[in-house]
């Protein structure tokens, strides 16, 4: 067993069952490494705003790694540890490409969660119905998206982006590649795009708290399925890839645990960070 003194976990397709609920054993798991003092924290392309109070409330719960490690917060103090924003001038060169196709459209800026009227029109169109309820319950609306990147300077951390097909979701990605090839874009679920400022992702994010907190990498475990959690499953001294996991993260993974509707999350806590099951 591995002296892991963080541990890194992504919420939907890990932490979260597909009802996106968080199963007694892997609360139990999260608490008992807790109280042996390992650092867990949520590592998610939500803003914090959209973490779940579960999870953000639980006690002994320090810090949250959120718009796929564009921001680690303290959340105690909500002292930004790790700020990774995109240049104002590329984050509206990419919001005029991106709105060439039909979208829902949010972005995330400085831990909150903007749409605008268009893109929350479509919502209901583009968002699987899991993720209906949050989407619409942490976005704010405004008028001018465009406005809002270039009266915050700095504060742009991620561009969410939700498609009707594949194939427009594809097409949207190679024009924003054109235009900005070294973009960090990821997705985290079916027919989405998630864009983050270049070389910006979870294990940036998670390896830098890591350093913050003087942790060696081989004491960092991370858990994740999707293609925006690979470079977190890669720069973890642990990389844990769920058994639903997409098959590149499962390549880079250095284990497999079971997946998110069999408490794969605990299974991993248990056996890699606890060296027992919780009772």
């Amino acid at each position: 067993m591995q002296d892991i003194r963080l541990i890194a976990l992504d919420l939907d397709g890990t932490v979260f069952d597909d009802q996106k609920h968080i199963s007694p054993r892997t609360l139990a798991a999260i608490r008992a490494a807790l109280d042996a003092g390992i650092d867990v924290i949520p590592a998610t392309g939500r803003s914090v705003t959209g973490v779940p109070k579960e999870f953000l409330h639980m006690p002994g719960v320090r810090y949250a790694l959120t718009s796929n490690g564009a921001s680690v917060v303290e959340l105690a103090t909500g002292k930004a540890i790790v700020t990774l924003p995109f240049e104002t001038d590329m984050a509206l060169q990419l919001l005029e490409v991106v709105q060439k196709f039909p979208c829902s459209l949010s972005l995330f800026v400085n831990g909150e969660c903007y749409t605008d009227p268009a893109s929350a029109a479509r919502v209901e169109a583009c968002c699987p119905p899991e993720l209906l309820s949050y989407v619409r319950d942490s976005r704010v609306v405004v008028e001018d998206l465009a406005g809002l990147i270039r009266s915050r300077p700095g504060e742009v951390e991620k561009f969410s982006i939700m498609y009707e097909n594949t194939q427009v979701r594809d097409a949207a990605r190679e024009a924003v590649l054109a235009v900005c090839p070294d973009v960090d874009a990821t997705s985290s679920v079916k027919d989405n795009l998630e864009l983050n400022a270049p070389g910006v992702n979870k294990g940036r994010g998670l390896m830098a708290l890591a350093e913050t907190l003087g942790l060696r990498k081989d004491q960092v475990m991370a858990c994740g399925d999707s293609g925006n959690d690979l470079e977190m499953i890669r720069m973890a001294g642990l990389g844990v890839a769920m058994a639903n996991a997409f098959p590149e993260v499962k390549a880079a993974a250095d284990v497999i645990t079971l997946d998110n509707n069999h408490d794969g999350v605990a299974a991993a806590i248990e056996t890699y960070a606890l060296g027992h099951p919780v009772v």
